[in-house]
């Protein structure tokens, strides 16, 4: 067997002696990683909400807001877990590297990052060659869209995943990255706090250009929700997917695409 080293981002390596058989992903965008490089058969259990493709749904959840089951992981035997720095508790992630298991970490600060754990994630599970495409063409069109949506004066807009109560975004947050590449950036982009609660008034102060609901709902009732402020708030409401801009994955840009047209119409 071969010996793999990986090193992803300088934070950490793995050691295996083979490309692994059994995987176990604790992340939604880690799970559509797996199946984006060809190796969806070969994971065995799955985090809740780990539902694209849509053979990830038939698969066992083993992660859940909660925290981790250590007991069906264990029963498992996995090769390899894909953990997800920010999003699972870093307790949990201590105690499954205490037990001998073998962690992957995705940590993306950044829409480049998602071919760069394409590449690292495809070294390990013996997909190399098709990493390096999906990464190329990843980054092609990424740039792509940086150039088509690049203003200088940018939109102002009020994102919010959540509306009772508000929560927004501040400079650091991840979907405020992606207002910039499309021209647009958070109407809170002056917060250090990256995903910030706010409330109706706030909003209305600030004299967003464009509302942008990131949430699973339909134009008609988020537009709804505004209505009784239309004499005081005049902006045009919009409606994304949050799990296409949320995961950090190859589908992120087809919800940027989106994105960007919504916002310059």
């Amino acid at each position: 067997m071969r010996n793999i080293l990986l090193v992803l981002f300088s934070l950490t390596s793995i050691e295996l002696l083979a490309a692994p058989d059994k995987i176990v992903s604790l992340a939604p965008h880690t799970t559509e990683l797996v199946f984006a490089l060809g190796a969806g058969s070969r994971l065995v259990a799955v985090s809740d909400y780990s539902d694209y493709p849509k053979e990830a749904t038939r698969l066992p959840s083993v992660a859940s807001y909660n925290g981790v089951d250590f007991e069906k992981i264990l029963m498992l035997e996995p090769d390899l877990i894909l953990a997800w720095q920010g999003g699972n508790k870093p307790q949990d992630l201590s105690k499954l590297a205490s037990l001998g298991l073998k962690l992957f970490y995705s940590k993306p600060q950044k829409p480049e990052d998602v071919a760069a754990e394409l590449v690292a994630l495809g070294a390990l599970l013996g997909a190399e060659e098709r990493a390096q495409q999906l990464s190329k063409t990843y980054l092609s069109r990424l740039e792509m869209l940086k150039t088509k949506y690049y203003q200088k004066h940018q939109k102002s807009v009020f994102y919010y995943m959540w509306p009772k109560p508000l929560m927004s975004i501040g400079n650091g947050a991840w979907a405020n990255q992606l207002l910039n590449i499309c021209g647009s950036r958070s109407a809170f982009d002056d917060l250090s706090i990256d995903y910030p609660e706010v409330n109706l008034q706030d909003v209305i102060n600030r004299k967003p250009e464009i509302l942008v609901a990131a949430m699973k709902t339909n134009l008609q009732d988020a537009k709804s929700f505004w209505t009784e402020f239309g004499d005081v708030l005049n902006a045009e409401v919009v409606v994304v997917n949050p799990d296409r801009l949320h995961r950090f994955t190859p589908r992120l840009l087809d919800g940027l695409e989106d994105l960007c047209e919504q916002l310059n119409f």
